[in-house]
């Protein structure tokens, strides 16, 4: 990727587990595509696809977008800037049990199996 990558563990909506790849600190200026994943995107791509390539979903307006027949181990993609981040919800609409909020220029391998939305804010 563009900067040196280091591997760490998170814990995703409860007893779900990730491995997040997160890519160096965010730069002031805009991000550049990342995997096919557009500047001020927040992107998800198909189930099993390791290293990301092309995604299936493209988040681009800020709040709650819902996810359907998502499940097992998928990359997301947070190719936002300014801060902007994302966050992963077991509940329609932003609801239920969420994640902490993925940086920006960070990208998690997450179980998506209890995953039903993922919002996108900036604090």
């Amino acid at each position: 990727m563009r900067e040196k990558i280091r591997r760490v563990l998170v814990v995703a909506l409860g007893a779900a587990t990730a491995i997040a790849m997160a890519v160096g600190p965010a730069q002031a200026s805009a991000a550049s595509p990342w995997a096919n994943c557009p500047d001020g995107a927040v992107c998800l791509y198909p189930e099993g696809e390791d290293p990301p390539q092309y995604p299936s979903h493209t988040f681009w307006s800020y709040g709650a977008h819902n996810l359907q027949d998502q499940y097992n181990w998928h990359w997301i993609l947070n190719n936002q800037y300014g801060g902007a981040r994302a966050k992963l919800c077991s509940g329609p609409d932003g609801t239920g049990t969420c994640s902490d909020g993925m940086a920006p220029q960070t990208g998690w391998w997450v179980y998506f199996t209890p995953v039903n939305s993922v919002v996108l804010y900036l604090p």
